[in-house]
């Protein structure tokens, strides 16, 4: 079984590649068991999507 430092690297990889199947499952075991990592995956794509924002407003702010 993963421990919790596997899952969050897991989570993390997941928003730049497909996961193997056996990883998927993996981390679908451990999330359903884990709050503190359930709660991180669901935070991720939160953060990746406000990141992406900042970037563009500071680019829009050199292109000015």
């Amino acid at each position: 079984m993963l421990n919790c430092q596997s899952v969050t690297r897991l989570v993390s990889e997941a928003q730049e590649r497909r996961l193997s199947v056996s990883e998927k499952m993996g981390l679908k075991v451990h999330l359903m068991m884990c709050s503190g990592c359930r709660n991180f995956s669901h935070q991720i794509p939160f953060l990746r999507q406000a990141m992406r924002a900042f970037a563009q407003g500071e680019n829009e702010k050199a292109t000015k």
